[in-house]
């Protein structure tokens, strides 16, 4: 009995030893390599295995062998991926009997190249998604840790747990977007993907992440995160591949900024994104824009082009095809800066924008409305409205206001050619340059418009209006009357007319019909009519019987008094033919004029010019003009002193070319006293006699004109001619 209880214990010592021999040290052997190769090939049957000896590791309390294989590799045509090991169990009993499957496996890689990995997956399970991402892959490592289990027909399990790492990983994809020194961590499970650790680089902006998950939902994969990116410096040219034709007008320096975005969105089987949410705060340390498309010197003498953003707070919500956009922070408009305040929303193409400018540090001018604000004086710019997918901009709100000062437009549409299609509501309320006070209103009454105030200067009008150039049509498809009453009208800055009223009408944008009247202080008075006939002649008449605030807005003449004036004209495909009469006035300066009287020494002439001044008792001009250019086809004046005839051609603000003759009274009530002898008159009856006046030339650009004159002796018929019809018109 001591014997068999000897030997039961030796046995159970030997058992003992060999169990705790085999679960701690196991047993090395290829013996079941082909078994669990094949239980490998269960994962997918293209997929060889290739294994050197395999360790068995007892686990006794659970009944089960641990089976590990270190360095095998996965074999499959000419790809091979190296593993570091390969770890499951199989029951005590299955080992026993030499015939096991395999429940579970643990697989952990080395670091393998990326671009291994998608050509080994490829080949087990080709798509065209595995081969844009091979195409768009340059570099990187990759590690993982697999955990599988697999049910008793030898399919894996949806509880599996794959774990990793990814480093140094490069992309380059199709539109240019390049990820650089991708660093990260990934946990895979069933229908979800973690990625933690984040960091990487997209066109040289460094990005980090926390976390970003991935949760596959009905054939889509849903991915959300949050990613931050540190205060940095870099060139934001390296965005037009990302951004596109946003950055296609400006030219830049570079961009100083931080961000934290939260983000979502879906993504299906064909990588096509959808329902993208965005969020970000974002931090613009410094921005300059040195080259844009957008000529603001005439408003703001000292932009150069160049804008400088500095020190702004944005928050930007993207949800779908609806982008909203605020911000503010500081502007610099040449070096001084300003504040600027912007909403703007982009909902499927079509833009709103509601957006504060405030200018202090520079002064502001507007032309076509005599304003200047100067620099030191506070003025605030409002625009709100909204730009359409067909390119029409409607402001619905534009206002300026500085001190007492208002300028204000409502509901203003422009074309895509930035032509006026509709206007609701105007009001002017401030004091120009010329010092003179702007108040007046423009309101809409269904399809027509009145315009109705206290005060109004005209200057820029009246010089605009002279502009023969048909491009400076600011309307489209206009067709409406609009009502004047203004009380008080300035025609400069000290000549003023009172109770200004008629009405005009515009039709296919087109002035077609005018008529208003007004009063001077000294009751006397103007009026100014144009009509489109049927025969689309534009036909202008304007009568004054105090001309002189009118013409002595031209340099060339000074001291003009008195007189009636009458003006008519007709114009027709671009080209007017007009006549200016003006009756019994006088002038006591006209330099151009001056100068060619001290040249040919008319006796007493030119003391008149600076005296009582030169009496006319008639002027009458001819002239056509087309696209800036003027044809003087004649002019001439008659007076108690002196006459003159001329013709030449002007090009608007290039050059003067006119040619006349002038000659003094007395020798012309002389000729026309000796009609009956105008042989003698003409010629004279000795060498030297018969020299009436002086013919003259005047050619150059404006501001540097060259005269000459050469003594006449005889008048020209046409001057003769001209002056009879003028005594016998009076």
């Amino acid at each position: 009995m001591k014997k068999i209880i000897k030997i039961l214990t030796i046995l159970i010592i030997i058992l003992a030893a060999i169990i705790i021999y085999l679960s701690i040290y196991g047993i090395k052997t290829e013996k079941f390599n082909n078994e669990i190769k094949k239980n490998v090939s269960k994962i997918n049957k293209n997929i060889n295995l290739s294994l050197n000896e395999v360790n068995y590791l007892l686990n006794p309390l659970n009944f089960s062998i641990n089976i590990s294989a270190k360095n095998p590799k996965i074999l499959l045509e000419d790809k091979s991926l190296d593993l570091r090991d390969i770890i499951t169990n199989i029951s005590f009993k299955s080992f026993i009997n030499n015939h096991f499957s395999i429940d579970d496996i643990e697989i952990s890689t080395k670091e393998i190249q990326i671009k291994d990995l998608i050509s080994l997956t490829r080949k087990v399970k080709g798509s065209p998604q595995l081969f844009i991402l091979d195409s768009i892959t340059k570099a990187g490592l990759i590690s993982a840790n697999i955990n599988l289990t697999f049910d008793i027909d030898g399919e894996i399990k949806k509880d599996y747990q794959i774990n990793g790492t990814i480093k140094k990983a490069k992309f380059h994809t199709f539109n240019q977007v390049e990820i650089e020194n991708l660093n990260l961590s990934f946990d895979i499970s069933k229908n979800q993907l973690t990625l933690k650790k984040v960091e990487t680089k997209i066109n040289n902006i460094n990005l980090k992440s926390s976390l970003i998950k991935v949760q596959e939902k009905n054939n889509r994969f849903f991915i959300e995160g949050e990613v931050i990116s540190d205060h940095q410096n870099f060139d934001i040219n390296k965005l037009k591949p990302i951004l596109g034709d946003l950055l296609s007008t400006i030219e830049t320096e570079k961009i100083d900024f931080n961000s934290i975005n939260i983000f979502s969105f879906n993504i299906n089987k064909n990588l096509k994104l959808n329902d993208l949410k965005l969020e970000t705060d974002l931090n613009l340390k410094n921005l300059k824009i040195v080259k844009n498309s957008l000529d603001l010197k005439t408003f703001l003498p000292n932009y150069n082009k160049q804008v400088k953003l500095k020190e702004h707070k944005i928050k930007i919500k993207l949800t779908k095809d609806i982008i909203d956009i605020k911000g503010k922070g500081n502007i610099y408009i040449g070096d001084e800066v300003e504040q600027l305040y912007y909403k703007i929303n982009n909902n499927d193409g079509t833009i709103t924008f509601d957006t504060k400018l405030n200018i202090k540090n520079n002064p502001l001018i507007i032309n076509f409305l005599d304003y200047e604000k100067e620099k030191g004086d506070s003025s605030e710019i409002l625009l709100k409205g909204i730009y359409k997918k067909n390119k029409e901009l409607i402001f619905q709100t534009i206002s300026i206001t500085e001190r007492n000062n208002l300028i204000l437009f409502k509901d203003l549409l422009l074309s895509k050619n930035f032509k006026i299609k509709d206007l609701d509501y105007v009001k002017l309320d401030y004091k120009n340059k010329n010092n003179l006070f702007n108040r007046v209103e423009l309101k809409r009454n269904k399809s027509n418009f009145s315009i109705k105030g206290k005060s109004f200067d005209a200057t820029q009008f009246i010089n605009n209006s002279m502009n023969d150039d048909e491009g400076s049509i600011i309307f489209e498809n206009l067709n409406s009357k609009f009502d004047v009453k203004i009380d008080t009208t300035y025609l400069n800055k000290n000549d003023y007319t009172k109770n200004l009223f008629g009405n005009f009408t515009f039709k296919e944008s087109k002035l077609s019909k005018l008529n208003l009247e007004s009063a001077f202080s000294n009751n006397k008075k103007m009026n100014l009519s144009i009509k489109t006939n049927n025969q689309k002649e534009i036909i202008t008449k304007f009568f004054s019987n105090h001309p002189e605030p009118l013409i002595k807005r031209y340099d060339f003449i000074k001291g003009f008094e008195e007189g009636y004036l009458n003006f008519y004209s007709i114009k027709k495909d671009g080209v007017s033919d007009s006549v200016l009469v003006v009756d019994n006035f006088k002038v006591k300066e006209v330099p151009v004029f001056a100068k060619l009287l001290s040249l040919a020494s008319l006796q007493g002439i030119a003391d008149l010019l600076t005296g009582e001044g030169i009496r006319f008792t008639d002027f009458e001009m001819r002239y056509s003009s087309r696209k800036g250019h003027t044809k003087i086809e004649e002019m001439y004046a008659i007076g108690p002193a002196i006459s003159i005839l001329m013709d030449g051609y002007i090009e608007s603000k290039k050059l003067v070319s006119l040619r006349g003759t002038l000659v003094p009274a007395t020798t012309i009530n002389r000729s026309i006293a000796s009609i009956p002898l105008l042989g003698k008159i003409l010629i004279g009856d000795k060498t030297g006699e018969g020299v009436f006046g002086v013919s003259f030339k005047i050619k150059g650009p404006p501001k540097n004109l060259s005269t000459t004159v050469n003594p006449i002796k005889t008048l020209t018929p046409r001057f003769i001619t001209r002056t009879l019809e003028k005594i016998k018109k009076n």
